[in-house]
């Protein structure tokens, strides 16, 4: 929108066409997020405990969490209006992946809202069924996957990308795209939903997860960038990057408050959404295994719970005290800041390793 008035001011008022660079509106794009999200922070937390939307604890879990219960959850709503706003605002919106991106994340938004709702009114730790909340998430990643493929202009933009190695690219076809996309996006919004049950986990890394893919979708986007970092040129991709922008300023501002103690909790609504959003970025500038490596905490996480899972139905015996990981750690002794700064710092690391791949190849 913003663009739109600057490209219009600019033909009468030369100074406006700064505004047509990418990187000044990604630094406005990320203040305004922030700026939104610390701005509506003490409203959304208040209106949400007028209408006693507390989290439910589970009684299984460590019992230092008991204290938790009651706490406002579905303060991913924030994040998601100050994205959304946020990107109205800045992002060039006759870009196909910027709307892609918004349909992706609030349509796994309305998913998790729902299930955090049933959460709240049932007092249901569980919300809403595994059956419902895997159809939903499919139907919306492969309606990306078929989007992506469908608008494709150049081979690359449908190749499987191996980091480290810049001659290897896989062609993967309509099938084998659809197929990989559906599994980066629900994959990753599971993933970030497990991550999400202390306070602060899953905010930070996902700043820091979505600053390092706008790096990449900065490349990919600029033809000059991208044949001499030896990553795809995707023709539009450098727009992805207002929207992790403002996706690292939202969950900036929300972090203000769901920092420990937690105020606020992010909610299904918020998890879910952030994950799909950072799962669709990487198939949109082809570098899957890159969230990989720098989404790797939320890969541990994941994993967690399958071998968890794995293990009690095939043995009867448990891998870990509990599952997903964080709470292994807080039953062997660990203080919860203790964990949650600790894995801010291995995502950290991790985010550096995939940077690397920009040169490293």
């Amino acid at each position: 929108m913003l663009l739109w008035l600057a490209d219009l001011l600019g033909s009468h008022i030369r100074a406006f066409n700064v505004f047509n660079y990418i990187t000044l509106r990604a630094v406005m794009a990320a203040l305004t997020a922030l700026t939104i999200s610390l701005w509506m922070g003490p409203w959304v937390i208040r209106k949400l405990t007028e209408l006693k939307v507390g989290q439910a604890v589970r009684n299984d879990g460590p019992q230092s969490h008991l204290v938790k219960a009651g706490t406002p959850t579905m303060g991913g709503s924030l994040i998601l209006l100050s994205i959304t706003i946020t990107t109205l605002l800045w992002a060039d919106l006759g870009n196909k992946y910027v709307w892609l991106l918004l349909a992706v994340m609030l349509g796994t938004g309305a998913l998790g809202f729902y299930d955090d709702w049933r959460k709240v009114v049932y007092k249901d730790p569980k919300g809403v069924s595994a059956k419902f909340k895997m159809c939903w998430q499919s139907a919306i990643a492969i309606g990306a996957g078929v989007f992506l493929i469908a608008t494709a202009k150049l081979p690359a933009s449908t190749e499987f990308i191996v980091p480290f190695v810049k001659t290897i690219a896989y062609p993967l076809g309509a099938v084998g795209f659809c197929v990989l996309t559906y599994l980066v996006i629900v994959g990753t919004s599971n993933a970030v939903n497990l991550t999400d049950g202390l306070d602060g986990l899953a905010a930070l890394p996902t700043v820091l997860v979505a600053a390092g893919l706008s790096i990449f979708a900065y490349a990919a986007g600029h033809a000059v960038f991208s044949k001499y970092l030896g990553v795809p040129f995707i023709p539009g991709a450098h727009e992805v990057v207002v929207f992790c922008a403002a996706m690292c300023g939202a969950c900036l501002g929300f972090l203000w408050f769901n920092a420990y103690p937690a105020q606020v909790f992010m909610g299904d609504v918020g998890a879910l959404a952030l994950g799909a959003a950072l799962g669709t970025v990487a198939v949109i500038v082809r570098q899957e295994i890159v969230l990989f490596i720098m989404g790797g905490l939320f890969v541990m996480e994941a994993l967690s719970v399958m071998i968890q899972v794995g293990s009690f139905k095939l043995t009867g015996k448990r891998v870990f005290r509990m599952a997903p990981l964080h709470h292994h750690y807080e039953l062997k002794g660990w203080k919860e800041t203790q964990v949650v700064v600790r894995f801010w710092i291995i995502t950290m690391m991790l985010v550096l390793v995939g940077l690397s791949t920009l040169k490293l190849r």
